[in-house]
């Protein structure tokens, strides 16, 4: 359902979370090879985050990405938005222009069930609620 840009994105977001406490910036090089993704991606994507108040930078010789504490209560929805728009959780499992309850696909009715069970998730959760099992070692973002 998500973009694989949207899984780094998401990732990259949890890796800035978890050195808020040592309060330090992280420049694209270092989140890149921690959560094992391209250089190049990883760049346009902190830049889509910081345009969208996800995130933030800092220019300069000890400039990098960081977040913010009120940034760390954010739902993890505003990142699915921001890299794969916000009709992602509204269309169809089969890729179907015109999925709908009164035309459906084959799987509409378990699909849709399931993709609003995953959104209801997205909404809740904040950066925070992924950031702590992580820093705990208890989950991993890296495979």
């Amino acid at each position: 359902m998500l973009s694989k840009t949207c899984k780094t994105a998401i990732k990259a977001v949890i890796y800035l979370s978890s050195k808020f406490d040592a309060e330090q910036n992280a420049g694209i090089k270092e989140i890149s090879e921690y959560i094992n993704a391209s250089e190049h991606t990883v760049g346009k994507i902190l830049q889509t985050l910081v345009k969208q108040n996800i995130i933030n930078s800092i220019k300069g010789p000890s400039g990098g990405f960081y977040i913010s504490k009120e940034q760390q209560k954010q739902p993890i929805i505003n990142i699915i938005e921001a890299i794969d728009g916000k009709q992602i959780f509204k269309s169809c499992g089969l890729g179907l222009s015109k999925c709908s309850s009164s035309h459906p696909c084959p799987i509409h009715g378990i699909y849709k069930e399931s993709r609003d069970i995953i959104e209801k998730l997205f909404r809740q959760k904040k950066v925070l609620d992924l950031c702590e099992p992580v820093n705990d070692g208890l989950a991993y973002i890296i495979g």
